[in-house]
């Protein structure tokens, strides 16, 4: 499952969380998120749940198949 590596680095922006901080909070290592945000790995459904339950937004926001980060 793709999701847009701008989506996730707006989202990272916009709170003001590194990519330590996220992999921390999340218990991934720190180069996966480098890697997830220069889309050379791509979060699994799984993952992609953890993100978007962790930024409170759906996934259809990180897949970008909206401009909604609630839409449900």
């Amino acid at each position: 499952m793709e999701y847009t590596s701008t989506r996730l680095k707006t989202l990272m922006k916009q709170r003001g969380i590194s990519q330590t901080k996220l992999a921390l909070d999340l218990n991934l290592k720190q180069e996966a998120i480098s890697q997830y945000q220069e889309n050379f790995y791509t979060a699994d459904v799984e993952n992609a749940m953890v993100f978007a339950d962790y930024f409170d937004v759906s996934i259809d926001y990180l897949l970008d198949r909206t401009d909604n980060p609630k839409l449900k």
